[in-house]
């Protein structure tokens, strides 16, 4: 969980789930007026994404956390509902590594668990709400069924279990799964370890079963009947609409994507082929990894290509990895080669975790709208005006995308009956009412920005009238490596200067303050040397100002 805590902000990817979990919690499921209490309160009315999206994920994360936000206050509620999802796909990775112990031995379940927890990319998602993420810890489980058993009978009845969850996770969360429920089953009729008639009826059973829960709890919330997944298929399979969000060359996932996800260079590069080209290891490498690479294979097709998309490969693959580690490492006192080669595993294993650490810093930094909104909530609380109750606060698209969210807005405290009350009972100093409106013409009216008090804002020209830019919070730009300036009045200095954030009457807030900081201390203890972050203003929290006021402003 400590990536929760380092980054415990969300992206636009993560919204619709992040939102909607949001709202059933705060507004519950009413029973009468249905349709107008939902398209009134709900976002994903206004908000609806590319596609419907299940609101199953939703449903369980608020019924689970609800009595613990109860407990410790709303304030804490976001941090909790992802909490609640990490936990999930970390109960699943636990169960997974200990199906490997004993399918496989422990020594390789220790190799499992070393590789694992020294990637980056399936411990920093795990708690972030992507239909990925809520699918991942069906597909882990399902992996963890189709371990090697000795029992014929048990292996059968557990491959049976791997095609339902592998089913219900096509069915509700992510459809590009089928590919994977179709390697999956394709390898165990080859192998054979099933035969055709004992895989349908757990498909067929598990496929309606997942129909009956998610067309008439999603019917009901988007009011109309639906089938999310479909829609889904249809958008990215059939259209080919994704590809609006980027193309990728095929080879993608091979070269890139998975490479980066594994983390450590000798995991994909020797110790995953090892494992399946050695005679000692062959075997049970293969029944891990050759429908996750069939996988990834056909899914290799579709144009449009993110990493997340292939999370689900990462347990298999890096318990085969892992069959390869402990093969070596068992053997070290009987070569100096595998002496040597178990050393470089073990190095690499601290190598990944440092690289890990490092990428987890640095995606930390990829969230200004969410640090923005905590900025203003500060300054606020200390409101310019001691007659200031109420303030309206206008969010662009980029706060949207990196990290403002419901729970961000809206602090409600449960109520004493253990309801949630709705957004406008926060108890604070302050009160916020937030604006999200996109429409370009609206934006470009200036009698638009007349009800606002406070904007965040990637640009601050973008906001009509008289505003004053009271802080600015910085983002991650990529890496940087600053020499020792030349003299004082050097364009370096001059770059520091900016940095450190005295720019006028305002200064930097947040995470990139800190960096600033850093930064400058590294470089008086290196003469001018730094190797890290480079920081860019990304969000500025701006304040309209009111007839009378002198002090410093932006002007339109």
């Amino acid at each position: 969980m400590g990536t929760l805590v380092v980054a415990p902000y969300t992206k636009v990817e993560e919204s619709f789930n992040i939102q909607a979990t949001h709202d059933i919690l705060v507004y519950g499921t009413p029973t009468s007026n249905v349709n107008q209490r939902l398209s009134s309160q709900y976002d994903h009315f206004d908000f609806p994404g590319a596609v419907p999206r299940t609101f199953l994920g939703p449903v369980l994360l608020a019924g689970i956390s609800q009595p613990i936000i109860a407990l410790v206050g709303f304030q804490y509620a976001q941090l909790i509902v992802r909490a609640v999802l990490g936990l999930t796909n970390a109960a699943a990775l636990l169960v997974f590594k200990s199906n490997v112990g004993r399918a496989l031995g422990k020594p390789v379940a220790r190799w499992y668990a070393l590789l694992q927890a020294s990637q980056f990319h399936v411990i920093f998602y795990a708690s972030r709400t992507l239909p990925n993420m809520f699918a991942f810890a069906l597909t882990t489980l399902a992996f963890s069924q189709l371990l090697p058993h000795p029992d014929r009978k048990r292996r059968t009845r557990r491959f049976r279990q791997a095609i339902a969850l592998l089913t219900f996770a096509t069915a509700v969360f992510r459809s590009e799964l089928a590919i994977l429920l179709i390697t999956v089953t394709i390898y165990g009729l080859a192998v054979p370890h099933i035969s055709l008639d004992q895989v349908i009826p757990p498909f067929f059973f598990s496929f309606i079963f997942s129909l009956l829960i998610s067309v008439p709890v999603d019917s009901y919330f988007w009011q109309k009947p639906i089938w999310p997944e479909l829609w889904g298929f249809y958008y990215n399979a059939v259209l080919g609409s994704s590809s609006e969000w980027g193309v990728s060359p095929w080879h993608y996932y091979f070269s890139s994507a998975l490479p980066k996800m594994l983390t450590n260079p000798l995991t994909s590069l020797f110790l995953l082929p090892f494992a399946l080209l050695n005679d000692g290891t062959r075997r049970q490498a293969r029944a891990l990894a050759v429908p996750s690479l069939l996988f990834v294979a056909i899914y290799s097709l579709q144009p449009h290509k993110e990493a997340r998309f292939i999370f689900y490969a990462a347990p298999p693959l890096t318990a085969a990895a892992a069959l390869g580690a402990s093969y070596i490492f068992t053997r070290r006192g009987k070569s100096m080669i595998y002496l040597l080669i178990s050393l470089a595993v073990a190095g690499s294993v601290l190598l990944s975790l440092a690289i890990s650490t490092g990428m987890l810093v640095v995606s930390s930094l990829n969230y200004p709208g969410g640090e923005a909104l905590d900025e203003l909530r500060r300054l606020v609380a200390a409101p310019p005006s001691p007659d200031m109750r109420t303030a309206v606060v206008h969010t662009d698209v980029l706060s949207c995308m990196t990290g403002v969210t419901l729970f961000g807005q809206h602090r409600a405290p449960p109520s004493a009956t253990g309801r949630l009350q709705a957004p406008n009972a926060a108890d604070e100093t302050v009160s916020l009412t937030f604006d999200k409106t996109e429409d370009r013409g609206t934006l470009l009216n200036p009698a638009f920005w007349e009800r606002f008090d406070f904007a965040l804002a990637e640009d601050p020209a973008a906001a009509l009238g008289l505003w004053e830019v009271v802080g600015v919070v910085q983002g991650f730009a990529g890496l940087e490596v600053a020499k020792p300036p030349v003299s004082d009045d050097s364009s370096d200095a001059k770059d520091v200067e900016q940095a450190a954030g005295r720019r006028g009457d305002y200064g930097v807030l947040g995470r990139g303050a800190f960096v600033t900081r850093l930064r400058e201390r590294v470089r008086a203890l290196t003469g001018g040397w730094w190797v890290g972050p480079r920081m860019r203003p990304k969000v500025y929290i701006m304040r309209r100002m009111r007839d009378g006021e002198t002090r410093r402003a932006v002007t339109t």
